[in-house]
């Protein structure tokens, strides 16, 4: 038995040291040739996108896949926090097309020169900058972008808000023998951070946290494929056409839609769209919006509470749901059917929608970091059938963009 162990983990080290799949590397390759000679729109990038991944995956070999995830992954970000902390990203966005030596940003940042040299390595072999010679550094889009707060707050809101949890997961896990979380103040984070408090009153208890979390969500929205588009979803066959006319009525109510960037948009889209736009979000929210005449109304309100707004021709609830487990979703989305006027109200849920079969790596490592904070996830449309149904809701229809991001689930009440 002895002997043939031996001979099983021998050829477990072998095939670590083999490319992952390199059978499938031609026929990647010739996916991407008929590409070469058309120009790059969205669809296509992401096409492309999407086979270099795999290029990738099927070239490099296991040990490298480990190496990678255990040793420059962990470290690059915690060399992009330093790089934030101490100003590298802005004073490399100040010359963005002239290469900038190690001894000026070691000078202006008042960091150790043998110490910015060794970050400046590690961050170019990872792709944030680029070398183009010794100790002299190019900047790139990507480090561009991280010198706006609201692409370098993912990172420091992560980093102070969520990685100790990430990181006990198995500790975590041990000790629930391996349950799916589903309490929203007795999940993950909790356990990590030792704290009752949902992640979202923790973090509103910690106003830079909480800066980093809305810098990050705004550009996690940022580019993505929005419902209010025309070749989205058809808003004026389905939504505008059966408003209900006179002063006081309502087209949209934006349930925990902060500081109303989605109703701002559709109103900019739809500038002739009859009805009352409202924004519903927690008092503490709505006092930081600005009084500034518009369009858009603004309101506190508790989701979990009776929904005041009554007989709206739609109710819309964006990344709202896949904040919380089945039974508080459930318990917001009966507020909002009570409040719906049969046959005419709409409810719309702008969420993601997992695919059954091969999910974007975006959904997936969102699902997990759903679970990690709020014992809450990402919903396959099954689920989705299901959380709904219970909640006394039918799904008429599903759109989905051609390239790909958020859904739109339109129901009506059942």
């Amino acid at each position: 038995m002895a002997v043939k162990l031996d001979e099983f983990s021998s050829s477990l080290d072998a095939v670590a040291i083999q490319a992952g799949d390199v059978v499938t590397v031609p026929h990647l390759i010739t996916d991407m040739l008929p590409y070469l000679d058309l120009p790059i729109n969205e669809h296509h990038r992401l096409h492309l996108l999407r086979i270099a991944r795999l290029l990738v995956q099927a070239l490099e070999t296991p040990r490298e896949t480990v190496i990678r995830l255990c040793w420059a992954e962990p470290t690059l970000y915690g060399a992009i926090i330093v790089a934030i902390d101490c100003g590298i990203f802005s004073y490399m966005s100040q010359t963005p097309n002239e290469p900038v030596p190690v001894e000026y940003l070691a000078r202006v940042t008042e960091m150790d020169p043998i110490l910015t040299s060794r970050l400046m390595k590690h961050l170019s072999a990872m792709g944030i900058f680029q070398e183009s010679a010794p100790d002299l550094y190019l900047a790139t889009n990507l480090s561009k972008a991280l010198a706006l707060s609201k692409y370098a707050g993912g990172f420091t809101c992560m980093a102070e808000g969520a990685m100790k949890a990430i990181y006990r997961l198995p500790e975590y896990f041990r000790s629930t023998g391996y349950r799916n979380p589903d309490e929203a103040t007795a999940g993950p984070f909790q356990f990590a951070y030792e704290t009752s408090q949902h992640w979202f009153q923790w973090v509103s208890e910690r106003p830079a946290i909480c800066q980093q979390f809305n810098h990050h969500m705004s550009a996690y929205h940022q580019g993505r494929p929005s419902w209010m588009d025309r070749d989205f979803y058809p808003v004026e066959n389905a939504l505008l056409n059966l408003v209900k006319p006179g002063p006081n009525a309502v087209l949209l109510v934006d349930i925990g839609g902060g500081f109303g960037h989605d109703l701002q948009e559709f109103h900019q889209k739809h500038p002739s769209a009859p009805g009352r736009l409202i924004v519903q979000d927690k008092a503490d929210v709505i006092q930081q919006v600005p009084n500034e005449p518009g369009k858009v109304e603004f309101m506190a309100h508790d989701f979990f509470t009776e929904q005041p707004i009554k007989g709206a021709r739609a109710y819309y609830l964006h990344s709202v749901l896949h904040d919380w487990p089945d039974a508080e979703c459930r318990r917001i989305l009966r507020h909002i059917s009570d409040a719906m006027a049969p046959g005419y109200s709409k409810l719309l849920i702008n969420e993601n929608v997992v695919p059954d079969q091969k999910a974007d790596w975006q959904i997936t490592g969102l699902d997990l970091m759903l679970m990690t904070l709020a014992s809450a996830r990402e919903r396959r449309e099954s689920e989705w059938h299901q959380l709904l149904t219970d909640a006394g809701f039918m799904i008429v229809h599903i759109w989905s963009h051609i390239n790909g991001g958020e859904s739109l689930i339109e129901c009506q009440l059942a």
